[in-house]
């Protein structure tokens, strides 16, 4: 048997597939494409869903790939046990309606037994108790011995999800040897000890089952497989688990060197690089596919992994941040499988540098809401914290429920932990709930997969506007129909079509189809499975009928617009990429013939000089009138010759590539001009921010420029002539009463100081005394801080021993401020203390130094109460 490696193992297996006819894949982004019933991709098999049950036509029927994967689940037992990790990489081959059974199951056999070299002697196979079929299969093609072939029943070896196709599968073991197992006399083939590991499933998937429970066989039955590749790599290592596989443990070494720790020499500890390890890998992945922290969703994912990563570091003795070190380590052992992970390494490493200081800033958020809930325990005598309080820290705020038991602990309470385990566990059961109905519902058919699947719609609209084509189906209502007439609102199919389907964030074409007597307004086109193109129409005139023969017309002023805009996306994207850095990916699009909206990778807001360096660069391509030019070819010629591609898009054999220039080339799908001039201009009109690590730009070309510039000309006249001057002079006009207005308000706080001053005798006489401490509380209207500070001055100069606590509301916002003179900051009194403790009281906060400190609120309608809470609370810092 030999010792590979992982990154070994990878390439061994795909090459293998590949000589028998495969086409190799790249992996997947984690992000699920068009499925909602999955959070993040969590099989081989799960991008390829659309194959499977017939929504898109593959590339090849005969496929392979190396998926990565991510799963979460059992996210709070990953460290405990070496055996539980979110992220692994599973390999592939894949049949959509070609080879089977005999093919599959004697393929995995020479890998494993011919490339690999496993003792036959230790390898055993299970099939489901009912298909006889592998059974034979395994034994007289194969050439297993028939005694080291175990029938399993359906929860073991019987593939199904809900409705849709299923499978029996054949699952292929490697005996670990007798001291791994439970000693027991009937240790076999699926016993729940270490000895018997499973790594490699064969589904074969040969029924579809109905909703009544009925299994019917598939026309075309399918071959799906999945091979972890971890547990594959710790099989061919022989090591024990995924953490002492090359590449995991080289990772784990450098969790260990930063720490200043060795692994395995305390369980405690070993838990945490553990988590570290496993984390940072998931973390690497999911934002190199473009995920970014957030507080749902995958985004949550993302945020949880690190956070919790970051909270172990910080177990291990590591105060500062160090998690994107480790990222260096992860991307240099799996750049050579997933190259995008070398382009966008600065990238990765700034969002989780800057997650981890955020979780800094929640961990002493947590604590000061976690402190509340400790005075409350005292207040009221009691020891342990409820179990709702402590999955609201969690939930809510993001605090680590075992930082909330440490911190617990140490000031002697104890936390619930049976309510807090009910609450996490009515989460998970509502997200399994949901997962549930949505993997339901993705498996679900609808009227159009029904439909002839070798019908396809000829798209001609790359050369034309104007074409003809004959009525293949018409909908009406969900139901196909053989006619429409006047008024009724229909989808129809036809066999060619010059009208663009919605696609690549490009809107549809709108337009006509008509004969002699019939009139049809397309509003919609959306592209389904198998290449057909579903025209959603209102019969305007007349009546259509199946095979009718209907000339088409798009829209030509429209289509052209929306052309002009989807050919400036690509110089916008170029140009983003040479003034930001090419961490920069697009991560959405939507181009209609108004204006183009663009959402790309960034972790920060554009400066108003990046913004012009931007604009001033595609204006430059543009007035260059560039060639754009558009070829057809092989996916790996494509890239091959540098074109930029959407890493998660799925692509054909042949590909458009479009390639403005010397300048950009990418793969695209919609339609362009012929040249950049034909663009005219362009003009950014807004940048904004969208989710995290992800900005938003729009943009205006061509006439929809010129109308942009005529509106701001517009307003600019209309505001030249509130001033009673020209646009040339506005400039000036408005800077002169800017200062104007700034002299007059300057003016009107001298007048309040004066004010104070005057009243200054009444504030003094006011003063009270708690325990021989001077203190003056007072509230004012229409004051600002500038004006609260200059007055606590006058107070200390005036009183020379004082505690002054003031408020002044303003737009309905408080602002406070307090100063305590320095004789009584050394007798323990804390002026920033103090306005932490009231500010609360109407919902604020703040705080400062012991002599000098600010705070805001907005419940103005509690600070008479805040403010009459000053003496009790300066009395308790006076007696500690």
């Amino acid at each position: 048997m030999q010792k590979l490696g992982l990154n070994e193992i990878r390439e061994k297996y795909l090459k293998f597939f590949e000589s028998k006819g495969h086409l190799r894949l790249p992996s997947f982004s984690l992000v699920p494409v068009n499925d909602t019933s999955l959070l993040l991709i969590n099989s081989g098999m799960a991008p390829l869903k659309p194959y499977f049950v017939g929504k898109e036509v593959p590339p090849k029927k005969r496929v392979t790939t190396c998926q990565k994967c991510i799963r979460t689940p059992d996210i709070d037992n990953v460290g405990k046990t070496a055996r539980h990790g979110t992220f692994f990489e599973m390999l592939g081959n894949f049949s959509f309606g070609d080879y089977f059974k005999k093919e599959a199951t004697s393929w995995a056999w020479e890998f494993i037994t011919k490339e690999l070299q496993l003792p036959v002697d230790r390898l055993w196979v299970s099939i489901y108790e009912e298909d006889d079929d592998a059974l034979d299969i395994w034994v007289n093609h194969v050439g297993v011995p028939k005694e080291r072939i175990v029938r399993m029943g359906k929860d073991d070896n019987f593939w199904e999800i809900g409705t849709g196709p299923c499978g029996p599968c054949s699952e292929i073991y490697f005996d670990l040897g007798e001291e791994r197992g439970c000693h027991k006399k009937d240790c076999k083939v699926g016993c729940d000890c270490d000895r018997y590991i499973e790594f490699w499933n064969l589904v074969f998937t040969q029924f579809n089952k109905t909703d009544d429970g009925e299994y019917k066989k598939l026309d075309h039955p399918n071959i799906d497989t999945g091979m972890g590749l971890e547990r594959l790599a710790c099989i061919m290592q022989g090591v024990n688990n995924l953490f002492e596989v090359d590449t995991v443990r080289n990772i784990l070494d450098a969790v260990c060197k930063r720490a200043g720790v060795s692994y395995e020499k305390d369980a405690k500890t070993d838990v945490s690089i553990r988590v570290i390890t496993d984390h940072i890998r998931s973390t690497v992945m999911l934002i190199s596919d473009g995920v970014l922290p957030s507080n749902e969703g995958r985004g949550y994912v993302l945020r949880r992994l690190i956070r919790r990563a970051a909270r172990h570091g910080k177990l291990l003795g590591i105060k500062e941040s160090f998690l994107a070190d480790i990222a260096d380590v992860v991307i240099n052992e799996s750049k050579g499988a997933y190259r995008q992970l070398e382009e966008n390494r600065s990238y990765i490493k700034k969002i989780i540098n800057t997650e981890e200081g955020k979780f800094q800033q929640t961990i002493e958020q947590g604590i000061v809401i976690l402190n509340e809930y400790m005075k409350e325990l005292d207040d009221t005598k009691r020891k342990i914290l409820d179990g709702d309080k402590v999955f609201k820290l969690h939930d809510t705020y993001g605090f680590p429920v075992d930082l909330t038991r440490e911190i617990l602990e140490e000031r002697g309470f104890d936390l619930d932990e049976d309510a807090f385990k009910e609450s996490m566990q009515k989460q998970k059961d509502l997200a399994r709930k949901g997962a549930k109905d949505k993997e339901s519902a993705a498996w679900s058919e609808s009227i159009y997969q029904s439909l002839d699947k070798n019908i396809k719609t000829k798209f001609t609209g790359y050369d034309t506007l104007e074409d003809e084509g004959r009525v293949l189906y018409i909908v009406r209502d969900g139901k196909l129909c053989d006619v429409a007439q006047e008024g009724d609102r229909v989808s129809v199919i036809l066999d060619r079509t010059p009208f663009y389907a919605q696609s690549g964030g490009q809107v549809a074409d709108i337009g006509y189809m008509s004969t002699k007597d019939t009139l049809i307004f397309v509003r919609d086109v959306q592209k389904i499975a198998d290449g057909k193109f579903v025209h959603e129409c209102v019969v305007e005139k007349g009546i259509v009928n199946i095979n009718d023969n209907m000339k088409l017309s798009v829209q030509k002023d429209r289509r052209e617009n929306i052309a002009k805009n989807q050919t400036t996306t690509h110089l916008l994207q170029k140009a983003l990429k040479n003034v930001l850095c090419d961490h920069v990916s697009q991560a959405g699009s939507s181009v209609d013939d108004n204006r183009l909206r663009f959402d790309f990778t960034h972790f920060e807001q554009m400066t108003d000089e990046e913004l012009s360096r931007v604009e001033r660069e595609v204006n430059e391509k543009i007035l260059e009138d560039l060639p754009v030019e558009i070829k057809e070819m092989n996916i790996a010629e494509a890239k091959k010759m540098g074109a930029t591609a959407l890493f998660d898009e799925k692509y054909g054999d042949v590909v458009r590539v479009v390639q403005i220039g010397d300048y950009s080339m990418e793969l695209c799908g919609g339609t362009h001009i012929s040249s950049t001039i034909k663009a005219g201009l362009m003009k950014i009109v807004s940048q904004t921010g969208v989710a995290a690590g992800v900005r938003r730009i729009e943009a205006v070309t061509g006439l929809g420029a010129m109308s942009y510039y005529r509106e701001v000309e517009a307003k600019l006249e209309s505001i030249a002539k509130a001033l009673k001057t020209d646009v040339n002079e506005s400039v000036k006009k408005v800077e002169s009463t800017l200062e104007a207005l700034k002299e007059a308000n300057r003016e009107v706080d001298r007048l309040k100081t004066k004010l104070m001053e005057n009243s200054l005798e009444d504030i003094v006489k006011k003063s009270v005394t708690v325990l021989g401490v001077p203190l003056i509380v007072k509230r004012f209207s229409d004051v600002d801080a500038n004006a609260l500070r200059n007055l606590s001055d006058m107070i200390r100069d005036k009183m020379g021993s004082v505690v002054s606590v003031l408020a002044g509301v303003n737009d309905s916002k408080i602002v406070y401020v307090a100063s305590c003179t320095k004789d009584l900051v050394e007798k323990g009194v804390h002026a920033g203390n103090i306005l932490k403790e009231i500010s609360k009281k109407t919902r604020g906060g703040g705080g400062g130094r012991p002599d000098l400190a600010q705070a805001g609120g907005i419940d103005v309608d509690k600070l008479d109460s805040a403010l009459d809470s000053v003496p009790s609370v300066l009395k308790a810092q006076i007696e500690k």
